[in-house]
């Protein structure tokens, strides 16, 4: 093989490492055009011909991608996706609505928020649909009650004013939060007489 045929062989695998950092199989595209300039360039075929080659294979394998299901990526409007929007998928609580808007304590500050369209109001616990702006935009949660209002969906918070923990605490039906580590007959629990 002589020097000028590795041109296209180096070409074919710098764009594949390359190809590696991006994700993209564009320059994997490319690359098959190199490999084609390459084996012509064994079969004999002059300069003129191989770099003919390289670009009609190349063009034609990224129109083929382009027109497969790995060329086409979907874009999610940023206000609904969760990779941009971190908010997107917690739950607050909502207690009453004015016209399908209300006022919500969300991470210590209180916000806007939106009743999606076709959404009940009486749910009470919502979850984070978007963000239209400043505003939140909720949908009915399918999650349970736990954790909600607070921001998060551990349930409890560590924030100003919540005093020191002293223990995991456990949810119970009436959302008031007990600590295991209290015995039977603490103020959390109830106490029947025998």
């Amino acid at each position: 093989m002589t020097p000028g045929g590795l041109f296209w062989w180096i070409g074919a695998g710098v764009l594949i490492v390359l190809e590696l950092m991006s994700g993209t199989f564009y320059l994997l595209m490319i690359a098959l055009g190199f490999v084609a300039a390459a084996l012509a360039r064994l079969a004999g075929a002059n300069a003129d011909v191989q770099f003919a080659l390289a670009a009609v294979v190349a063009l034609v394998a990224v129109l083929l991608l382009r027109r497969s299901r790995f060329g086409r990526r979907k874009r999610e409007v940023a206000a609904r996706n969760p990779d941009v929007n971190l908010d997107i998928g917690q739950t607050l609580t909502v207690t009453g609505w004015r016209e399908r808007r209300a006022r919500a304590s969300y991470r210590g500050a209180a916000w806007d928020v939106e009743l999606a369209p076709g959404e009940p109001e009486d749910a009470q616990v919502y979850e984070i649909s978007a963000l239209d702006g400043s505003r939140l935009v909720v949908v009915a949660s399918r999650r349970p009650a736990s954790g909600a209002g607070s921001g998060t969906t551990s349930g409890t918070t560590n924030g100003p004013g919540a005093g020191p923990a002293t223990g995991p605490a456990t949810g119970s039906a009436d959302g008031s939060a007990k600590n295991p580590a209290d015995g039977p007959h603490s103020p959390g629990h109830s106490h029947q007489a025998p």
